[in-house]
């Protein structure tokens, strides 16, 4: 089994199963556009303090199916600037990548200076779908908890700035959520045969989400569960989290105005600037 490395750990012995998944929901629709809003305003002024000061940022959804991930990240996306964010759908490898190591396809999709990289799934299916469902052996999903630490710090000690985030839905809502997907016909391609077959596997993956948070949740690179059970509750939470992740230790401010921009105006545009 895995043995941590100098990599400082938060040793969160978690159970998923205890975790308090039906916080107090959001109800009025009134009230969350107006969170909703305020929070992806915020966001904004984080991403272009990423571009202005050439920050990187990869940010991480992991989560049952039908949790809610790819809404979450489309209230993220909704209102940034497109040029310097790019979202990453991740599934099975294709044949190419099959025969190089797990890691090498994200290493191929990490953000140039100034841009945020969201990944929808990653790299953490080595120790999640891979495991459980055997498509990687024992001796390769039990060291792959401190590849990947090492490959976090790595991109850490580059400047990059980490955020992964866990969105949690307990088994009967995801059912819920599969019904309604197939009663909804522009739903229902959501909906896989793996889906399907998963929740055969529950205990199993609630067993590798535990390691997978118990071993990799550092100090540098925590996670953070988001109770997906309210869909409104978790796009909130998941731009707070976002927002307070990316802004700690970063000056959000705008840049100054450049004074040559400042005298051209003046001059070719007859605009005074205070």
């Amino acid at each position: 089994m895995y043995t941590p490395s100098d990599i400082e750990l938060r040793n969160r012995n978690i159970d998923i199963r205890d975790f308090d998944n039906k916080r107090p929901a959001i109800k009025e629709k009134d009230t969350y556009k107006a969170e909703l809003k305020k929070w992806q305003k915020k966001l904004l002024h984080v991403q272009q303090a990423y571009y202005h000061s050439g920050r990187r940022a990869i940010i991480v959804f992991e989560g049952w199916d039908a949790a809610g991930k790819g809404g979450a990240i489309r209230r993220v996306t909704e209102k940034l600037d497109p040029r310097g964010c790019t979202v990453h759908p991740i599934g099975a490898p294709k044949l190419e990548n099959q025969q190089k190591h797990y890691l090498y396809r994200f290493y191929t999709k990490l953000p140039e200076a100034g841009c945020l990289a969201i990944f929808d799934r990653s790299y953490y299916g080595r120790v999640l779908v891979e495991r459980v469902e055997g498509f990687a052996k024992p001796s390769e999903w039990q060291r792959a908890y401190q590849e990947i630490n090492e490959f976090e710090r790595l991109l850490t000690d580059d400047g990059a700035r980490i955020v992964k985030l866990f969105i949690h839905i307990d088994k009967e809502r995801q059912l819920e959520r599969f019904v309604q997907r197939l009663h909804a016909p522009y739903k229902r391609w959501k909906l896989t045969m793996e889906d399907v077959r998963n929740r055969e596997k529950w205990p199993d993956y609630e067993l590798a989400i535990n390691d997978m948070v118990r071993y990799t949740d550092t100090l540098a690179c925590p996670w953070h569960i988001i109770s997906g059970h309210n869909k409104r509750h978790a796009r909130v939470e998941v731009l707070k989290t976002l927002v307070h992740s990316l802004s700690k230790g970063v000056d959000i401010k705008p840049p100054p105005f450049d004074p040559e921009l400042v005298r051209l105006a003046k001059k070719q545009l007859g605009l005074t600037i205070e």
